[in-house]
């Protein structure tokens, strides 16, 4: 049995005029999950990524923490729902810049509302699949992890193909997995056992490489 060590990517340009950026923050946690990862011993016999910047970058940051990682197959299917899109679709007019603790209460509530109408049919956000081709991307990408089911495999991607991946093995309604990706933090590790056959939940959005009281001010959301 094998374990697949799911990723979400470091902090990137919330609020920015390219979200598609780690931060200085975002960089320094996937540099600290590497370390974490050399620490443990951990070596991975296969990685995946999606096609995005902070995907890339995100990848870069964990191996040099962990002093090197086996070139990423790159898949779309691990890719991020558009963010705007989502909110467009249901929300047409103007939207406050995300630069108060109001505006980012507004974004995130606009984004679940658009996020269950996306999953439910009723909207189709521009320059996005439909969510069913959405999930069958995520789908595709275990399947593959499957095939090395006796190694380590890593998967760096962001909170919507990971929130989608619980929802596969876990059998989730569409709000809770709306809920479990509005919560997953930045570099957050979220482990499945893994078999020929199947995945089964280990453990969910554990952040061990930050866990000091010093380093307090390195666990983002957003």
């Amino acid at each position: 049995m094998g374990t697949l060590h799911l990723v979400r990517h470091g902090q990137a340009s919330f609020g920015a005029e390219d979200y598609d950026q780690l931060s200085d923050l975002g960089r320094r946690q996937c540099e600290r999950l590497g370390a974490y990862f050399r620490g443990k011993g951990q070596r991975f016999d296969a990685v995946f990524t999606g096609t995005l910047r902070r995907h890339r970058q995100s990848y870069e940051g964990i191996a040099e923490g962990l002093g090197g990682l086996p070139a990423p197959s790159v898949l779309p299917g691990l890719d991020e729902y558009d963010s705007e899109s989502v909110v467009r679709a249901i929300h047409p007019g103007e939207i406050p810049p995300p630069h108060s603790p109001e505006a980012v209460r507004h974004h995130f509530r606009l984004l679940r509302e658009g996020l269950l109408a996306w999953m439910a049919g009723t909207s189709q956000p521009d320059r996005m699949p439909a969510h069913a081709d959405f999930v069958a991307g995520v789908a595709d990408a275990l399947a593959r992890a499957r095939g090395q089911a006796e190694g380590q495999v890593l998967i760096v991607s962001s909170g919507g193909p990971i929130s989608t991946a619980m929802g596969l093995v876990l059998g989730l309604a569409p709000e809770a997995v709306v809920d479990v990706n509005l919560r997953i933090r930045n570099s957050a590790v979220t482990e499945f056992h893994a078999t020929p056959k199947r995945h089964s939940l280990l453990t969910f959005n554990t952040l061990p490489h930050l866990d000091s009281p010093d380093l307090a001010g390195w666990i983002t959301y957003a």
